[in-house]
Parts: structure tokens; C-alpha cells; sequence
């Protein structure tokens, strides 16, 4: 900074300005280019994902393709075990129903007729593990291969379900003959299955035997040969590795258990718990949002650093699978990369000839600039030596000689500072009349009483028929003008502090207006109330609003010559209460106007001038405001607000 100070103007400008012309110039260029790199980034960005998008869209189609495809077969071949159920529990039916006859005829016993329905029913099997078994009404098991007569009403599903009391329920409430189906999840843990597996039950109700009578079997071995369909999807899958997107990306596949159901490298492996570079679970967020988009840095072996990835992924509801494609992100912007570089060429290129250009104009500029400012020193310097007649001469209507006129003007308006001073010392004189005032009026309110007190005594003791006592009541009249003035100034130099406390202010001005129109001065005068009916309470000082009430209708009174009117009237307004003395008196004009809310200011023969200061002063302590608006021959309209709900 003291290196800069001292160097000439001419050199300032080129410091201050150089950097005024360069610095926008680079922050245009660095924003062109930052622009134009946004631009390119945005587009291959926009690209690179649609790549993604249309990758993931046709990878899910292909499931869906193959998906649809072996709906069809597996479908009908359900319909096939359905069927070979049905016709394994009418063969069961029509059995019973033979030996059923038999016992009837006598030809056989019923123990020996249920033997030999046993021995044939544990015959037939349904695909690799289903078989035929009959129980009773109350879950005591008659047929099967291993277990016959245990209770098996106990016995719970995969998900714990009581399938065989919803059986026997269903078997006793319903109609002789009616076929039910059941699906639900098992696990055979004697033949040492450890997965559970949907297995489909028909059972029909024989009542003649108390018997349910069930075909069961797993699902999955009804659809017999998959190697059709599982070499038809390793195909799907091959097609799908094949793919690549840009440099190093590809698809995979996983479940919602983080295991990848096709990968190029690691497929059948789970990665639930995979982290990224910065620790972040990103696959568990894969499986858990199922689709979307998600960016990530990933340092893969033999990389030195992270790079950032971006994959599109998207659910496959049928298969539980959710396809996602992938690339790294750097792979996408190496033409942004080198439109940036080329850029940021052109833009030092373009700074560098506007720099040198920049130091010839601003040096020409200077010295244009300069000269008239050297001639304004030198006047100034004899003002300065107190020369204030001295002027600058115009030769311009640009800024310099805008300022050479307004310098001329300075120094006219220099006398006219002076005669302001002395106004200003004149105020301040006033203002310590007041404090003066104070003291003094405290002072001789003392001595005032007891003139008063006197004087009312004398009053007592002489005859109104006696000479002396014009003297004695004129003494008392005056000494109550004087007490009057000296209690004014008292009241405004120590204002009271305000106790506030919930006020009815429409019965407070009925009270005030009734007092004021049996008032001497008040008596040409017609008062009409406009009262709002809805007006609530208002926190306030009563015997302070009381004194400003008074003051404002006695000041009415006083502006009406002859007979005239005074509307006094309550709203609610902003928040507040509104306070409205409107009067037909005469007036006044915008000087009196200004003045008419200062200390000692008055348009009266008798007045102190601090009625209304000092209203003004009570009001204020209300957090309210006064207001006032006239013209000449108009009337007069004083209004004052106050609030519900003062602040602390």
C-alpha cells in the first residue's frame, strides 16, 4: 500500500485498470471454456446413457423373451401333474369304493378291505418323491410309506402353517366328494433335503372310512427334463457376456441376495458386501433400490487409482434378477477432455494480446485524464490557503467537469454551513432552556403552593364587597396560570413510565367525552361518539391515555370558532386499536403542521406548547404512534394507534 501511494496517477490507473480489463476477460474465457466443456460433457454424458439405458432395456427383453417362452411349456406341464393327480385320487376313490362294496356283500372284512386298499395306494409313486397317503378327519395318518397311524395334525410347513389341520378342517365342512388343492412349502429332512421346495396337494374326503385321502408331489418335478431350457438360457447367457460397453464395461446380473447369476468372471458368487473405494455398500444399494442409477469409485487389480463408475440397473421381477451395465466414467469424456485443453490454449492466447493492447489505451487514457486533474490541485490548494472566491474553470461536460462545478458550488455553500452552525447553537441552547426549564419549574412549584395556599385563606377571610378582595382573587388566579405552566414542564421534562393494564378504551372515552362537554370551553361544541361494538381490551396506561384524550378534544374546542362538531371514533386497525379526533375547526397549515409536535410550540395567546409533546411522549411509551392531517379551512384529524399486544 505505501508503494502504491506513491506512485503518480498515471501509473494508479494502469494498476487499478489493467487488472479491471484482464481479470473479465479470463473470467469470460475461463467461463466460454468451462462452458463449452460443460456442453461436450453434457452431450457425450446424455450418450453414454442412453447407451446404458438402451443396453439394460434390451438385456431385460432378451429375460423376458426366454422368460415367456418357457412359461408356456412349464404351464402346461403343471396342467399335465394336475391332471395325473386328479386320476391317482379317482383311482384311489373308485378302490375304496370296490372294496367298499365287498365289505357290504360280506365278502370280505373292512380291516381286510383297508389292508389291501393300503398295499396298492404305497405302490404308486408320483414323480421322483410324490406318493399317495390318506389320513382321518382328526389328522391319523391310514396310508403311507413310513409313518402310518402317527398324528400328524401338528405337523407345520416351511413357513410355519398348520397345512394338515386346514386338510382335516376343510375336509369335514365340505360337500362328500369335493376335490380341494393345496400348495404350500416343504422340506423332507428323512430323505435329507435341506431347501424348501413347493410341493401341490389334491386330497378328497371318503366318509364311508373317515378317510382324506391326498396326492402330493413337488412342483419342480413335475416340469421333468429342464436341460432344454437351462441349455437354452447358458446360450442367453454367452450372447450377454459377449457384449461390451465402450473400453472395459459389460452386463451382469444378480439377485436380490447380491449373488451374480451372470457375470464374465465371478458369476455364482455373493457380493452383498462389496464396498467401493470409499467404503460405500454399493451392491447392497443396488439390490436394495432394485433400479435406478449409480456412480461409484472402483480401483480395479492392477490400477493405481480409482476410477469413477457408472451403472444403469434395472429389475427383473419373474427371476428376481436386476440387470445392470456398466463403464467406467473417464471412458465416456476423453474428446471433453481434449476440447478443454485445446480451449484453455485459445483463451491465454487471446488474454495475452488484449494485455498489451490494454497498456496502450490505458496510457492514453491517462494522460487525457490527468491534465485537468493537475490544474484542479492547484486550485484547490488556494481554496485551501483560504482563497474561497477562487473557481475551477469548466472545459468538459464529463465527469471532471461535473466535479470542477460542483467543487464552485462548494464553496458557496460553505457560507451557508456557517449560518447553519449558528442555527445549529442556537438549537442546542433550546435544548438546555429545557433541562434548565426542569430544574426550575421543580423548584418553584414549592414556593407556588403556599402563594396558593395563602391566597385562598385571605380569600375566606374577606368579604367579596371588599376592595381587596379583586386583589386577593386575581393573586389566586394567576398563581394557578403559573402552577398550570410550571406542572407542564415538569410533566414533559419526567414523562411518568406507563403501567399498563387491560382497558375498555370505548367506556374510558365515553367517560372523557362526557366530562369534556360540560367543559367551558367545549360548550359551541357537539361531540358525536362512533364507538366499533367489537373493540377488546386494550393494554394501556388509563389516566395517561385519559390526559391525551382531554388534551386532543380541548384542542379541538379551541380550533372551533362559533358553533362546529367533533367526531371521536374507534376501529380496530393493523394489528391494534385506532383513536380518531376529528374536527370543523380551521385548520392549519403544513409549517404549523411540522411544528406543531415540538416542546414549547404553540399557536395559542395562553398555551405553554407541551399539551401535545407531551402526548406524543405518552403515546410513544405505548409502542403506539400520532398522527395528525389538516388544511386550512378543513378541519383537523388526529389519530392515534395503539396496540394489542405491546412487545416486553
Amino acid at each position: 500500500m505505501i508503494f502504491f501511494s506513491r506512485l503518480k496517477l498515471r501509473w494508479k490507473l494502469l494498476v487499478v485498470v489493467l487488472p479491471l480489463v484482464l481479470l473479465p476477460l479470463l473470467l469470460v474465457g475461463s467461463v466460454v471454456s468451462y462452458r463449452s466443456v460443460e456442453l461436450a460433457r453434457q452431450a457425450i454424458n446424455q450418450v453414454s446413457r442412453d447407451d446404458l439405458e438402451h443396453m439394460a432395456s434390451f438385456t431385460r427383453h432378451l429375460l423376458e423373451a426366454h422368460h415367456q417362452q418357457f412359461q408356456v411349456y412349464q404351464q402346461q406341464r403343471r396342467d399335465d401333474f394336475i391332471t395325473e393327480l386328479k386320476t391317482l385320487l379317482q383311482f384311489a376313490r373308485d378302490l375304496i369304493a370296490d372294496e367298499q362294496q365287498r365289505v357290504s356283500r360280506g365278502e370280505t372284512t373292512l380291516a381286510a378291505a383297508q389292508q389291501r386298499v393300503r398295499t396298492l395306494l404305497k405302490q404308486i409313486s408320483i414323480g421322483e418323491s410324490g406318493y399317495l397317503y390318506s389320513l382321518t378327519s382328526d389328522g391319523v395318518l391310514q396310508v403311507h410309506v413310513s409313518r402310518e397311524q402317527q398324528n400328524i395334525s401338528n405337523e407345520q410347513d416351511g413357513e410355519g402353517h398348520y397345512f394338515i389341520r386346514q386338510m382335516c378342517d376343510t375336509a369335514r365342512t365340505s360337500a362328500p366328494g369335493s376335490l380341494h388343492q393345496l400348495r404350500y412349502p416343504w422340506r423332507n429332512e428323512a430323505l435329507g433335503e435341506t431347501e424348501l421346495r413347493d410341493k401341490l396337494a389334491l386330497y378328497v374326503y371318503e366318509p364311508a372310512w373317515d378317510w382324506i385321502i391326498v396326492a402330493a408331489g413337488y412342483i419342480d418335478e413335475s416340469l421333468a427334463d429342464l436341460r432344454f431350457e437351462q441349455l437354452a438360457l447358458e446360450e442367453l447367457k454367452a450372447k450377454i457376456k459377449e457384449k461390451r460397453v465402450g473400453q472395459t464395461g459389460y452386463i451382469y446380473c444378480m439377485d436380490s441376495s447380491g449373488t451374480f447369476r451372470l457375470h464374465p468372471q465371478q458369476e455364482g458368487q455373493n457380493f452383498i458386501d462389496a464396498r467401493d473405494s470409499d467404503g460405500n455398500p454399493f451392491i447392497r444399494q443396488m439390490c436394495d433400490t432394485k433400479q435406478g442409477w449409480i456412480r461409484y469409485p472402483w480401483q480395479a487389480e492392477g490400477e493405481k487409482r480409482p476410477r469413477f463408475k457408472i451403472v444403469r440397473y434395472d429389475y427383473f421381477a419373474p427371476w428376481d434378477w436386476i440387470v445392470a451395465v456398466g463403464c467406467y466414467e473417464d471412458e465416456f469424456y476423453q474428446t471433453a477432455n481434449r476440447i478443454s485443453a485445446n480451449t484453455a490454449k485459445i483463451t491465454l492466447l487471446v488474454m495475452l494480446a488484449a494485455c498489451l493492447g490494454s497498456l496502450l489505451l490505458v496510457s492514453l487514457a491517462s494522460k487525457i485524464l490527468t491534465n485537468p486533474i493537475h490544474h484542479m490541485i492547484q486550485v484547490i490548494r488556494r481554496v485551501k490557503a483560504g482563497h474561497l472566491g477562487e473557481q475551477m474553470h469548466i472545459g468538459s461536460q464529463d465527469e471532471l467537469g461535473e466535479l470542477a462545478a460542483t467543487f464552485n458550488r462548494m464553496t458557496e455553500i460553505i457560507q451557508k454551513n456557517k449560518e447553519m452552525e449558528a442555527s445549529l447553537a442556537q438549537h442546542g441552547k433550546m435544548a438546555s432552556l429545557g433541562v434548565l426549564s426542569s430544574g426550575v419549574a421543580h423548584e418553584i412549584n414549592n414556593p407556588l403552593g403556599v402563594i396558593l395556599g395563602y391566597a385562598g385563606y385571605l380569600e375566606s377571610k374577606v368579604a367579596p364587597d371588599d376592595p381587596n378582595y379583586t386583589y386577593i382573587h386575581e393573586i389566586k388566579r394567576e398563581s394557578k396560570r403559573c402552577k398550570k405552566i410550571v406542572q407542564d414542564l415538569l410533566s414533559y421534562a419526567r414523562t411518568p413510565k406507563s403501567v399498563l393494564a387491560p382497558t375498555d378504551l370505548n367506556n374510558l372515552l365515553d367517560q372523557i367525552v362526557n366530562f369534556a362537554a360540560n367543559h367551558t370551553d367545549m360548550h359551541h361544541v357537539r361531540i358525536r361518539k362512533q364507538f366499533a361494538a367489537d373493540l377488546p381490551p386494550v393494554p394501556c396506561d388509563g389516566d395517561q391515555i385519559r390526559q391525551v384524550a382531554i388534551n386532543l378534544i380541548l384542542n379541538a374546542g379551541g380550533a372551533i370558532v362559533g358553533s362546529g362538531e367533533l367526531l371521536v371514533r374507534t376501529a380496530l386497525a393493523d394489528g391494534g386499536v385506532l383513536i380518531e379526533f376529528r374536527d370543523s375547526g380551521c385548520g392549519m397549515d403544513e409549517q404549523t403542521q411540522e411544528k406543531i409536535f415540538e416542546p414549547f410550540y404553540t399557536t395559542k395567546d395562553k398555551g405553554t406548547g407541551l399539551g401535545l409533546a407531551i402526548s406524543r411522549q405518552i403515546i410513544e411509551q405505548h409502542q403506539g404512534r400520532i398522527t395528525l392531517k389538516s388544511a386550512p379551512g378543513r378541519g383537523t384529524s388526529v389519530r392515534v394507534w395503539l396496540p394489542l399486544q405491546p412487545e416486553e
